[in-house]
Formats: C-alpha cells, sequence, structure tokens
C-alpha cells in the first residue's frame, strides 16, 4: 500500500485526524525533502497515529508570543536521527507542520522580512528593513539562527547576527542600540530540552503588539511552502556580525543597575558567597563577567557551565524549580554559599535560593523575589536622593495582574504608582513605549544614547520613570535600556540586595520577614494542568470556555463577589487605560482569597494562580509571632482552594 492510500485508509478508519491528513498533504506537495516523506512514512508504516496528529493536525501558529513547539519529536524518526547515536541531538528537527523546524521558522522569517517592508513603505521610510538575530543553546538554535539569516539576506533585509548564543535581553538592547525594525530570538525559553521557538521583537526592542502583531502574523500564516527565489544580488541585504564589541556597550549599561556599589566595601557583605549557574544556557556568556567586574564573591557549578541543548544534568532547565538548582545547591553546601542564583536558556528568567534560618536552602518565589527587588530598589533610590516627595509622581513600578498583590502595597506604601498589566513583559514594555514618546522631541531624538543618569533624569522631569518591572513568573527589569525581561539584570539586581541584607547582618529570609511584617503576609500559589497534542488543547479550549460562560458562585465555602472577566469586561488600568481583551478570568472571594485561570500562551497547560493575604492593623507591624501564624493560616487557606478548584476542573471537563 502507498504512503497516500495508508493515510488516507487511516483517516477514514479515524486514527488521523482529517487537518492532519490535509497538512501532511500540503507539506509533501510543498517540498522535496526526502527527511519528510522517509519521517511520515516510517510513522504512517509503524502505525503512531498519534504522533503523526501531534505533529500535523495544525500548522504551528505564529503567534505574539512568535512560534514555540517541539523540534524534537515524542517519537524521533530514523531519518530525522540520522548518524546521531544515544541521547545526541538527531541530525534533523522534528518534521511537521506543528513543529519547531526549517520549515516553520523560515516561513516566519519570510512574514517578518515581508512585513518589516510592508511597514517601512507605508511609514515613507527609505531603505531596507535590519534585523538582529540571536539564539540561546537550544537544539538547532545556531543552524536556525544561521538558515533565518540567510533567508531574511535573500528577501532584502540587512541582518546583524551574533557569533554565539547570547541572552535574549542583549538582542532587545542590540534592537534598540542598532536602530534595527525587529529582533528575533531562536528559543524556547525555559521549556523542556524537546522545544524550541522563535520569538519576535519590534524595533523598540519590545515583545510584539498591535498594529505589529497582526501585520506579522497575517503574514506569516499566509506562506505554506518553503520555496522562495532570492532577489538579485543588488537587491538583498548585508550581514554584520555582532559579538564582544556591543557585549562591552551592553555590559557597561547592565552594570549601572547596581545602585549601591558602595556595599561591597563592607566586610559582612564582603563575606557572601554566591553560587551561579547558567543551567547550560546563554546566561553563562555575561553573568559571570558582570559578577566578577562588579566584584561579588561567586562560584559557577563546572559541570552547567558547558553550552549543551540537551540540558544534560537537569530535567528541565527552568530555574523556578529546586531540581533544576540541586547542583547549585550542593555547591553552595561545599562551599558555603549563602545563595544560589540560576538563568533559563536564553537568560530571561531568574530563579533564587537562599538560607532560611536553619541554615537549609529554600527557593524563593518569583513574587517573593520581585518584591523584595522592588521593595530594595525603592526604598534605596529614596535613600540616595534619586527620588523624593518632589519628583515620586513621575515614578513608576510595573507588575502583570496575576504577580502578587504585595508589590501593590509596596508601591503605595513608598507613594509612587503602580501600574498593572495583561500577563507578559511584552505588555510591561509597551508601557515603557509610551513613557518614551511621551520625551520632548529633542531628548528623544538621542534618547536610546544617553548615559544611564541622563536617562533617569530626562524620565524625572518629563514622563515616567521605571524603578521596577516584573511578573510572577521569575522575570525582572530594572531600567528601560532592553525592552525584555532581564536575566543578566536580574542576577545584578538580586546580588546588590542580597550584599545590602548581609551589610546588616540578615539573610535574605530574615529581610524578606522585616518586610513582610511592615506591609502583610502574601502568598501566591500557582498551579497548572498540562494537556499535551491536539486532544489536550481542545481541552484547555473547553475549560477557558467553562468559566467564562460558567463561572463559580462559591469557591472552598466562600462566596463569590466579584467575577473580572477580561475576554470580556470593559477593564481599565491605573493610568486609565483600557486593557485588550484576554483569555484571563479573576475570581475573588468573600473572605479575601482570589484566584484567576489564563491558558497558557506559550506551553500547552493551563494556568491557576491563587492569592492570599493577611495585613497588620494599620498603622502597625506585626510581631513575629503574628506573622508566623499568619503564614501557617494563608497557607493552608490556599491549600484548601486548590483541592477544591482541582476537583472543580474534573466536573467541568466532564
Amino acid at each position: 500500500m502507498s504512503l497516500e492510500a495508508s493515510l488516507q485508509s487511516a483517516a477514514d478508519a479515524g486514527h488521523l485526524l482529517p487537518s492532519s491528513l490535509e497538512n501532511i498533504q500540503a507539506l509533501l506537495a510543498a517540498s522535496e525533502n526526502p527527511v519528510y516523506r522517509a519521517s511520515i512514512e516510517e510513522l504512517a508504516n509503524d502505525g503512531q497515529w498519534a504522533e503523526l496528529n501531534d505533529r500535523f493536525f495544525q500548522a504551528l501558529k505564529f503567534g505574539t508570543g512568535g512560534l514555540r513547539g517541539r523540534t524534537i519529536g515524542k517519537v524521533i524518526t530514523s531519518a530525522e536521527r540520522g548518524s546521531a547515536v544515544g541521547d545526541e541531538r538527531p541530525d534533523h528537527p522534528c518534521v511537521g507542520t506543528n513543529a519547531m523546524n526549517f520549515y516553520n521558522a523560515a516561513r516566519a522569517t519570510r512574514g517578518l522580512v515581508a512585513y518589516a517592508k510592508t511597514y517601512r513603505a507605508t511609514a515613507g521610510l527609505s531603505g531596507k528593513p535590519s534585523i538582529v538575530f540571536s539564539h540561546d543553546t537550544r537544539h538547532f538554535s545556531p543552524e536556525f539562527a544561521k538558515r533565518c539569516a540567510q533567508i531574511a539576506i535573500e528577501n532584502g533585509a540587512d541582518v546583524y547576527l551574533f557569533d554565539g548564543c547570547r541572552a535574549t535581553p542583549e538582542m532587545s538592547f542590540a534592537v534598540r542600540h542598532l536602530r534595527a525594525d525587529a529582533g528575533v530570538m531562536l528559543t524556547a525559553s525555559h521549556n523542556p530540552a524537546h522545544d524550541n521557538g522563535y520569538k519576535v521583537n519590534y524595533s523598540d526592542g519590545a515583545g510584539i503588539v498591535e498594529p505589529h502583531a497582526t501585520g506579522i502574523i497575517k503574514e506569516v500564516n499566509v506562506i505554506v511552502d518553503e520555496a522562495y527565489t532570492p532577489l538579485p544580488e543588488d537587491d538583498q541585504g548585508t550581514l554584520t556580525m555582532l559579538g564582544g564589541e556591543l557585549d562591552e556597550i551592553y555590559l557597561k549599561r547592565v552594570e549601572t543597575m547596581m545602585l549601591q556599589p558602595e556595599l561591597l566595601k563592607d566586610e559582612n557583605a564582603q563575606k557572601l558567597k554566591i553560587v551561579y549557574t547558567a543551567l547550560h544556557g546563554a546566561g553563562g556568556v555575561l553573568v559571570p563577567v558582570l559578577l566578577k567586574r562588579l566584584g561579588f564573591n561567586f562560584f559557577t557549578v563546572p559541570e552547567q557551565d558547558t553550552q549543551d541543548g540537551r540540558f544534560p544534568t537537569v530535567k528541565s532547565p527552568n530555574p523556578e524549580n529546586a531540581p533544576a538548582l540541586k547542583m547549585a545547591v550542593d555547591l553552595a553546601n561545599k562551599e558555603g554559599a549563602d545563595i544560589v542564583i540560576g538563568t533559563d536558556p536564553d537568560c530571561d528568567r531568574m530563579g533564587v535560593g537562599v538560607r532560611n534560618a536553619q541554615g537549609e536552602m529554600v527557593l524563593l518565589t518569583g513574587n517573593q523575589t520581585g518584591s523584595l527587588m522592588g521593595w530594595y530598589r525603592l526604598k534605596t533610590m529614596f535613600d540616595l536622593g534619586i527620588l523624593n516627595d518632589a519628583n515620586k509622581g513621575n515614578a513608576v513600578f510595573l507588575k502583570t495582574f496575576v504577580t502578587s498583590p504585595m508589590q501593590d502595597t509596596i508601591s503605595a506604601k513608598f507613594g509612587v504608582q503602580c501600574v498593572n498589566t495583561l500577563t507578559g513583559f511584552k505588555w510591561i514594555s509597551a508601557k515603557l513605549a509610551k513613557y518614551e514618546a511621551a520625551l520632548p522631541a529633542e531628548i528623544l531624538a538621542k534618547y536610546r544614547d544617553l548615559p544611564a543618569a541622563e536617562s533617569r533624569a530626562a524620565r524625572l522631569e518629563h514622563s515616567k520613570f521605571l524603578v521596577f518591572g516584573g511578573e510572577e513568573s521569575y522575570g525582572y527589569m530594572g531600567d528601560d535600556f532592553s525592552r525584555d525581561k532581564d536575566g543578566n539584570g536580574a542576577v545584578v539586581m538580586f546580588a546588590e540586595l542580597a550584599a545590602y541584607a548581609a551589610s546588616r547582618g540578615l539573610t535574605v529570609v530574615e529581610l524578606l520577614d522585616e518586610v513582610y511584617s511592615d506591609v502583610g503576609y502574601f502568598l501566591e500559589v500557582n498551579q497548572s494542568k498540562v494537556f499535551e497534542g491536539a486532544s489536550g488543547a481542545a481541552q484547555i479550549a473547553q475549560l477557558a470556555d467553562s468559566y467564562a460562560s460558567n463561572p463559580p458562585k462559591e469557591v472552598d465555602g466562600s462566596a463569590v463577589v466579584k467575577v473580572r472577566d477580561f475576554r470580556k469586561d470593559e477593564i481599565y488600568d491605573e493610568e486609565g487605560e483600557l486593557i485588550s481583551k484576554e483569555k484571563m478570568l479573576f475570581v475573588d472571594l468573600a473572605d479575601g482569597r482570589s484566584f484567576a485561570v489564563r491558558p497558557s500562551g506559550t506551553e500547552p497547560k493551563i494556568k491557576y494562580y491563587m492569592f492570599g493575604r493577611q495585613v497588620p492593623v494599620a498603622g502597625q507591624k506585626m510581631t513575629a509571632e503574628e506573622l508566623a501564624a499568619a503564614k501557617a493560616k494563608v497557607s493552608a487557606s490556599l491549600d484548601s482552594m486548590w483541592t477544591w478548584l482541582d476537583k472543580d476542573i474534573d466536573v467541568r471537563l466532564g
């Protein structure tokens, strides 16, 4: 039986989805790549219909976050594996319209170039568009970056290509510094090793928002094949390699994020020991350089310094998870280090571990880390006179709705406005773009080149100055020269915070308790339900729709007092701006607890965010005993909430 007949028979029998059959036929018709046909044939002959459905039930959608999907299949075919043995990377990425491979990376690049050309023409801009390409250490990331650069050049764009792996925030910085039209990062962030992705930032260095998002998505999604005719050589773009020179410019700016370098002259701060791990990722390029230049006492984890897309020493390269930081913790225990810091493969997220009162290493949540760093930067900027009563009205703290309300409370205590955005740093960066655009024209013309102090002064006088930005998912920002979450800068900010605590003879945990006693105890617990593949996508949609059509009236014994449906309600932020529609729903309970639910935009899961708090009596601080009781009570209340929600999920899915 021919391959075509076998596929049709499987579809007739209900083993192969109609959309899968259609996408397989389209791919085979549009390409003569022998790996495609051989892989599909092998999977069909072996009856691997579930695998074929996962690979082909849809074309990998180019969304506002770009592309993200499997680059290594659950089942690796012989054609894909090639000469690789054992756990070595296959010779070819996963074949499929729903996979992250050369086919989809090429579509994305051609669509991006087409949009950039159209946008420039509409805006009356002459010359070719320019695009920065960077990559992390994942499987095929370097190859994807080089191939995409070639495609962009042959389609008429000038290209800047990093000479090796770099962090996402440096790509964002490069876009702004070089005045490029866009930047592309080949990464799947903190996802498991089998994934990869294609992340697009536009000319302001930030993740794409409207009108660019719809424009780029439209251009990408109309491209269905790999074939294109390169432009005549005179119309093609040029290639410029980026390396140490740009690194140095970027490093100098990141170093300015340390507010009090003199802290490290303190005897106790000098004793602070840090263990840093790059988890085999791009953070290993510049983070050690930064820590050394700033004078911190640190160690790295040698086994995890190696750039390796298998991430062989961890199950998943996600620094928010304890197993990913185990080797760093082991080294910290061996060396007597006080804190551990880890960054994910593209170094835009940071996770930390600190010593508790018993000397044990415990992980802070993204909310705790962000709240502490935000508190420290607010306090220190007032202490140093950067902020004062006269200018604090032009300072701003940016966070997402699903990030801890502790940060709203901290900001209010300092008299600084806190503005909430939708999930994703592109929304935080969109606020920064608005603040930048509000600067006088003569400042705006040179803004990207201003030294840190002049930039800060301009914003405090004429617009809004970012004190701190962050989201619960371990992404942080301490300045606006890069427009994405910044693992490099986050390491600097947290190391300084730890040095400050040490200078006062405190551990980070003790400092956090000081802040809790002042503003109240806030706890957030995040849970996710994973639903993979074609059937999983349908379950996520069903679950999300059920909350919108049938929100709960009561949760865990407490009445629902308010429901905020971001899909249909008109919701305004603290600056009076209408929030864009989003598949997210907030539920507030009579007892003060609340939860939010939203499908992930980058992973096959639906996320639940639970919030609890207990605040001190106005004008008073919690005693140690009161704080301990609050921790126990709030923690138990969120455990109980999740038990109820988890059972309700089963009911909603029938």
